[in-house]
Parts: C-alpha cells; sequence; structure tokens
C-alpha cells in the first residue's frame, strides 16, 4: 500500500514546460542563430542535457550571458502566461487525506517560488525539492531518493507521478513505481516501463488504491 507521494512539478502540476521550451529556443536563436526543433529538444531534455548542447562551438561565457537571457524570457513568460492545470486543487484536497506528499523537480527555486506564489499548491506538501537540493538532475535517480529520504520512506510506499520520458527513467533508477499523466506536450515521449498511464490528475484517485 502506498503512503507517500512525489508529484513532478512542471507538466504535472503546473503547464510550464511549453514556455521553457519556447524561452530556450528564443535564447538559442537570438545568440547562436540555432533553430531548436520540438523533436530534438525532447531528446536533449531526455537525455539530462541543456539546450546549449544545439550550439557545440559556443564558449561558457557566451552560454552563460545566453542562459541568463533565457531565465528572463522564461520569466516573462510565467508572469503573463496562464499556467493553471484544470483540477489540482480538488485532488490534492482529497490525496491529502491519504497520503504524505512532496515535489521533487528540476526547476530552479527562484523559478519554482514565482510559479507557486499564492498558488496555494505547495500548501499540500510536505517538502519541494529543487535542482539546488540534489547532486544530479533527472534522469539520474538523486531527485527521487532524496525525496525518500526526506520522508523516511521505503520505495515500495511511495508512487512518483510523472510527465516525462526523463522523469520516468529517473523514477526507475530509483526503484519507485512510476503513474504517467497525460501531458500534450511529451505525449510523442516513451513511457512504456510506467506501472500506469493515465489521461489526467483526477484519474490518480482512482488509480492509486490498486497499487
Amino acid at each position: 500500500m502506498k503512503k507517500y507521494i512525489l508529484f513532478d512539478n512542471d507538466g504535472v502540476l503546473v503547464e510550464t514546460e511549453p514556455l521553457y521550451y519556447e524561452a530556450s529556443k528564443r535564447a538559442l536563436k537570438e545568440f547562436f542563430n540555432v533553430n531548436l526543433q520540438f523533436d530534438d529538444y525532447m531528446k536533449i531534455m531526455t537525455d539530462g542535457n541543456g539546450v546549449w548542447v544545439a550550439a557545440p562551438n559556443a564558449s561558457q561565457e557566451e552560454i552563460r550571458i545566453a542562459r541568463e537571457q533565457r531565465d528572463v524570457y522564461y520569466q516573462e513568460y510565467l508572469k503573463k502566461e496562464d499556467i493553471a492545470i484544470k483540477d489540482v486543487h480538488e485532488v490534492l484536497n482529497e490525496l491529502s487525506k491519504n497520503y504524505k506528499m512532496g515535489i521533487v523537480t528540476t526547476s530552479r527555486r527562484v523559478d519554482f517560488e514565482l510559479i507557486h506564489n499564492n498558488r496555494g499548491i505547495s500548501d499540500f506538501m510536505d517538502f519541494v525539492l529543487c535542482v539546488e537540493d540534489y547532486p544530479r538532475a533527472k534522469p539520474y535517480p538523486d531527485p527521487y531518493l532524496k525525496g525518500l529520504e526526506l520522508f523516511n520512506a521505503k520505495k515500495e510506499e511511495t508512487i512518483v507521478v510523472e510527465d516525462s520520458q526523463r522523469g520516468l527513467i529517473s523514477a526507475n533508477k530509483a526503484d519507485i513505481d512510476c503513474v504517467i499523466v497525460h501531458n500534450q506536450f511529451t505525449q510523442t515521449q516513451d513511457f512504456s516501463t510506467a506501472k500506469r498511464k493515465i489521461k489526467d490528475l483526477k484519474e490518480l484517485l482512482e488509480v492509486l488504491p490498486s497499487f
């Protein structure tokens, strides 16, 4: 029986992934004249690399400047775009009656706080792990192993909720069961190793008792 839920953030609790792609694409074009194609971006993300591998001849200083501008673009998008996902608060409220929950994200803390300012989602969580809080990001197992440690939980007591292949690989490497929630942005990725695939977060209420 599951007692703990570790949620990915982007694409699961908020719809931010397309905005990060657009910000990255814009910066690559502006600074390196690279047209980042969607399929290439998906592979880069799955492999756990930064988008700057698309500009192999760039210097570290050039990448630093481009990254800073990408982050500016991303925060601009976050402030003006609707990133809410339907029924999130209702689902989390129901789950909180029977499960302890945490967020495990590859987002920077500064971006996470901007995303969740006055959103109320974090109120349901015991903790939030951002990219600064563990040694290696997804697809390495470190983020989810850190989540287990904070809960003092056993792997078999825990479920991961993800929407990306990179996150699924991370959960698999940590040997934690993973449910994939459908997201239009990541729908072409390989989720064959997921324990379950669900159409939306609300379906989690139905499937969790079966684990």
